[in-house]
């Protein structure tokens, strides 16, 4: 009797949640995993830990920021080849009693002394990619603390605390961040320290073998104590100048120590019933909001322009030729130069741009418009029971191993000078990433720095309604933002059209 009367629960469950399904006016589910839905707040990561340092944060009270914080120091631990408190931080926070967005850049800037003189004594022709000379200040831990003082409702120290056990206790390697370490066994046994944390047992953990980090762990506790002047100015500080010294490299503890992040306005433009916003220069989302304003021109979604169909994907890959051209010669650091952003986001200038679009061919040498004078990277996003978001990225630009003495004790990579093209230390470039400049982020072999939180706002009653970006790396950041207002509208028409 008890099997039975078990049976027809689970049999009632079955066909009430089936029934339920039926009732429901959900998107479309082309995936197999379930619907996630919570009364305290939604919290959406890489890795589970990471996500369950989140949650744990928002069952005890804590807000988004706080959730957000937690979230990416967990991630720090577990997946440090993406992201860590030696890399740069940007955010778009939306504050839901204010019923306003805020963006956060903390992306570092270089080294007063990497100038390009200095590169060019080096014997250095184009901007380096790997060693000391590629380093900037990291700014993740000034924006963790700027994000907290301004919003949040617990102390850093709170928000830090499961990433600190973690990294200290250990935990289980999984298969993704296995297969990532092996690859990059060889290039992490060229540095002593990046041999010594990641390399225990000189190899790579393999699934499932439990990972600690204790280096990792005394830096967040030095944090959580100390707040932000642990690194910029206090113990930390002190081991990544040490370590400077001793590779020869360009930073000072003026640099550190000057550091400041800083709160910016999101920018934005509309995509039909969208209202789609990324943060500023030197971050790359403009290239996104550009790439929208063109693809607008044609008639996506209407006959024979379908999602997914031939014409469609034409228009978009070539719209985003053209705007990563634009960006490549326009944006760079605003702090040095005037940026033309209000051209580049205007409907006029995208019109002007889709008028060069060959339905019929490709353009294999796409160039910037002219304008008249005058890898490894996560994401992730937190919802609390209040309506409040973040949208969070955060990188390191490289591998998880610094060219420095035990990760300058840092566990993690230091963030990596990626801006400039291969002429900009010939030639002074708007993106050359020298003398305190913030990296533009185009790389030597082309691609773009994930550097791009995104938020976006339909335009019907209702208010915001969600927010996002991707996990991937480079140049795939910004067509991930666009593809997703694609198919977000689509599905929009499409269930209007069903009413």
């Amino acid at each position: 009797m008890k099997t039975l009367s078990m049976l027809r629960v689970v049999l009632y469950l079955s066909i009430a949640i089936l029934t339920a399904g039926q009732n429901v006016d959900a998107q479309d589910r082309s995936q197999g995993r379930s619907m996630v839905i919570s009364r305290n707040g939604i919290v959406a990561a890489e890795s589970p830990l990471a996500a369950q340092a989140g949650v744990g944060i928002l069952e005890r009270g804590g807000n988004a920021v706080d959730a957000a914080i937690a979230t990416n120091a967990m991630m720090g631990v577990v997946e440090p080849m993406m992201n860590g408190i030696g890399g740069d931080l940007f955010a778009i926070v939306y504050d839901a009693k204010a019923d306003k967005l805020y963006g956060i850049n903390a992306s570092g800037w270089a080294p007063k002394a990497l100038t390009i003189e200095y590169l060019r004594t080096q014997g250095i022709r184009s901007m380096p990619q790997q060693g000391v000379n590629a380093i900037t200040v990291p700014g993740a831990v000034d924006g963790w603390q700027k994000l907290a003082d301004k919003f949040g409702r617990k102390k850093l120290a709170e928000d830090l605390a499961a990433a600190i056990r973690t990294a200290q206790d250990g935990f289980p390697v999984p298969e993704w961040t296995a297969a990532y370490w092996a690859g990059e066994v060889d290039y992490l046994r060229t540095d002593e320290a990046a041999t010594k944390t990641y390399l225990p047992g000189d190899r790579a953990p393999k699934v499932g073998e439990v990972f600690r980090n204790p280096d990792l762990a005394w830096s967040l506790e030095q944090i959580a104590q100390h707040g932000r002047d642990a690194f910029y100015k206090g113990e930390i500080a002190t081991k990544i100048l040490e370590s400077m010294r001793r590779h020869n490299g360009p930073m000072t503890a003026q640099d550190l120590g000057e550091f400041s992040s800083g709160f910016v306005e999101p920018i934005s433009t509309t995509y039909r019933e969208w209202t789609i916003y990324e943060l500023p220069p030197n971050v790359q989302g403009l290239a996104a909001l550009e790439m929208l304003n063109i693809m607008e021109t044609f008639p996506l979604g209407q006959k024979d322009w379908g999602f997914g169909s031939t014409k469609a994907l034409h228009a978009m890959i070539e719209a985003k030729k053209l705007a990563y051209a634009d960006l490549a010669k326009y944006i760079g650091d605003p702090r040095k130069q005037k940026l033309p952003v209000a051209t580049l986001l205007s409907k006029e200038w995208a019109a002007q741009r889709a008028k060069l679009i060959d339905a019929d061919k490709a353009n294999c040498d796409a160039s910037a418009g002219e304008i008249p004078v005058g890898n490894d990277t996560t994401y992730l996003s937190v919802v609390d029971r209040e309506g409040n978001m973040v949208s969070l990225i955060q990188s390191n630009h490289g591998i998880c191993a610094a060219r420095s003495r035990r990760a300058l004790q840092l566990g993690s990579k230091l963030s990596k000078c990626a801006g400039g093209e291969k002429e900009a230390v010939a030639h002074d470039h708007s993106g050359v990433c020298a003398k305190g400049r913030r990296a533009r982020g185009v790389r030597d072999h082309g691609r773009m720095e994930p550097v791009a939180g995104a938020c976006a706002v339909r335009c019907e009653p209702g208010g915001f309604q969600n927010e996002y970006s991707s996990s991937a790396g480079g140049a795939e950041v910004h067509q991930a933002h666009v593809r997703r207002v694609r198919r977000d509208d689509g599905e929009s028409r499409r269930a209007k059209r069903a009413k």
